[in-house]
């Protein structure tokens, strides 16, 4: 199993922030590689991901969310497997913290030769420093009601 771990502040309200996450639709406008995330029930999302060419489909189950405070997940019934957990720190009233964890366990070789120089962790940084100016610049939330587990 591998393990990333990255931060950034966003400058809206924690509540701006774990609403627009909860979002879990809107991914694609801000994840790279994220074709498609579908909200099926409060608690299971569908995935369709592209990365270096491959595709792959899964679900996740939301295992804990707690508002604006953390939303964990684990993949189910596929071999795709990994877990996460993301966080939302209030730093102040207008500035927000968010934490992403993620284990994942790489799946063939390219997938082993790209956790080992590093591409996961820059993934997910770019995909946070995306997720910033998505959320700063509409300074709102967008999309779809983001539930509660």
């Amino acid at each position: 199993m591998s393990h990333v771990k990255e931060s950034i502040e966003v400058d809206v309200p924690v509540r701006t922030a774990y609403d627009q996450w909860t979002r879990f639709e809107s991914f694609p406008q801000f994840m790279d590689g994220v074709e498609r995330v579908e909200q099926r029930t409060d608690t299971l999302t569908h995935w369709v991901t592209r990365i270096a060419g491959v595709e792959r489909e899964f679900d996740a189950e939301i295992t804990a969310q707690v508002p604006d405070s953390k939303v964990a997940w684990v993949t189910v019934g596929d071999e795709t497997e990994h877990s996460g957990l993301v966080t939302f720190r209030p730093i102040d009233p207008a500035r927000t913290e968010v934490t992403l964890m993620m284990d994942f366990d790489p799946d063939g070789m390219a997938e082993t030769i790209g956790d080992k120089f590093g591409f996961v962790d820059r993934q997910v940084k770019g995909d946070l420093e995306r997720f910033k100016h998505f959320v700063e610049d509409r300074g709102s939330t967008s999309g779809a009601w983001p539930g509660q587990a």
